[in-house]
């Protein structure tokens, strides 16, 4: 089997339904969350917490259904693959769950503390740039389901208190953005 087909030698590329230029807006947005998929997969195979890998996998399986619910046009996207409100809600429990087992301060805190935590932060501000990404589509007339807008905004949370649990695994105190504090 071939890894390359040629189509996309003149710009191009295929959406579910229609073929665009790979400048699109949707192809920007698919490109950024395979990049957040990534870098989390990056920080779940350097994990010390090793409870934290479900939770990642999830969200992994989670952004591979969004990438796919986006490649569809609205006229061929079958009702299947609309991510729905319960994904939502089990992510605000697993943030809720990990909150409740750290003490943050209340400063800005500087990542890099762990190989781990600082891969998962570099997820945060990806899956940051997609919610960005999405936000922008309606305005491009090219609606976008409201969940995954809601999933995006969770998901840069809970990768945030991931980072922060394998940060502070070892009680290592955090270090903040801000000098002196």
């Amino acid at each position: 089997m071939k890894m390359y087909t040629t189509r996309g030698d003149t710009g191009q590329t295929d959406l579910l339904g229609e073929r665009v230029t790979k400048d699109d807006p949707r192809i920007d947005l698919l490109g950024s969350l395979d990049e957040a998929t990534s870098a989390i997969g990056l920080g779940r195979a350097q994990l010390q917490v090793k409870e934290l890998g479900e939770i990642l996998i999830q969200t992994q399986h989670d952004l591979y259904q969004i990438m796919a619910e986006l490649a569809f046009t609205d006229t061929t996207r079958p009702d299947s693959l609309r991510l729905a409100a319960d994904r939502v809600e089990w992510l605000e429990a697993e943030t809720d769950r990990l909150a409740a087992s750290v003490t943050l301060p209340r400063e800005f805190v500087m990542p890099g503390e762990t190989v781990s935590g600082a891969a998962l932060d570099v997820a945060r501000t990806v899956v940051r740039r997609a919610e960005r990404q999405l936000v922008a589509l309606p305005h491009k007339r090219k609606p976008v389901n409201p969940e995954i807008l809601r999933y995006l905004n969770r998901l840069s949370s809970l990768l945030f208190m991931t980072a922060r649990v394998e940060d502070l695994r070892d009680n290592t105190p955090v270090r903040l953005a801000k000098p002196g504090s």
